[in-house]
């Protein structure tokens, strides 16, 4: 008796403090909200009475049309998969389902973005005027680039800025050029087919990396 007052002790006080984490009265209309989810950190737009627009990926409708089933917390796995799909929609959740048990965070992008943000209101009609299926991209649109339009004007993704900056660093360097000539070579040797045709390509690949890094 004594073992379960005390798992129940330990249980409302970790409800109220998920509670007070993202309690609502904390978010004002217009609000940019982030959290992390899987690989990436995830953004939404707080709409106000608990309620969040956010462009999210989901391969869920790819399989059925029931709402009901589709209008439920999109899990990890249902997120991963739509961004191999490319399925997504800009939808409106809970504070609690687009938090998906992590802390938010808010306006974080007021420290990075050069642009002011906009009229809360006005952040708010560019958000609800989105509502619905969207052309997804991991790259070039993304629930970043959804947000940061609706609030500073400007539709772009830092996080993918930065992927494909350490993309860049990896692929154009001196390091990839010399690797992809000798590979180039290395395999017509091995096959016993070294000829102008199958040398040429991997030189010119290798110059352009080289050019390039």
């Amino acid at each position: 008796m004594f073992l379960y007052q005390l798992l129940n002790i330990f249980y409302v006080a970790s409800q109220k403090e998920e509670e007070s984490k993202n309690d609502s009265s904390r978010y004002k209309r217009g609000d940019l909200l982030e959290v992390p989810r899987t690989l990436f950190t995830h953004f939404g737009i707080y709409l106000g009475d608990n309620r969040v627009a956010h462009l999210i990926p989901d391969i869920l409708p790819v399989f059925t049309k029931n709402t009901s089933a589709i209008s439920t917390m999109v899990s990890n796995n249902r997120l991963v998969l739509g961004v191999i799909a490319k399925v997504a929609s800009v939808r409106v959740d809970s504070l609690a389902d687009f938090a998906y048990g992590s802390e938010i965070l808010v306006n974080h992008m007021d420290k990075v973005c050069s642009q002011p943000p906009l009229d809360g209101d006005e952040v708010v009609r560019r958000a609800e005027k989105l509502l619905g299926k969207v052309n997804y991209s991991l790259l070039w649109y993304n629930c970043e680039h959804y947000v940061m339009y609706c609030r500073y004007g400007m539709s772009i993704s830092y996080q993918t800025y930065q992927f494909c900056t350490a993309v860049r660093k990896i692929v154009c360097s001196r390091k990839s050029s010399y690797l992809t000539a000798l590979c180039g070579v290395a395999v017509p040797l091995y096959l016993g087919c070294v000829t102008l045709l199958t040398v040429l390509p991997t030189l010119l690949v290798s110059f352009t990396i080289w050019m390039a890094a």
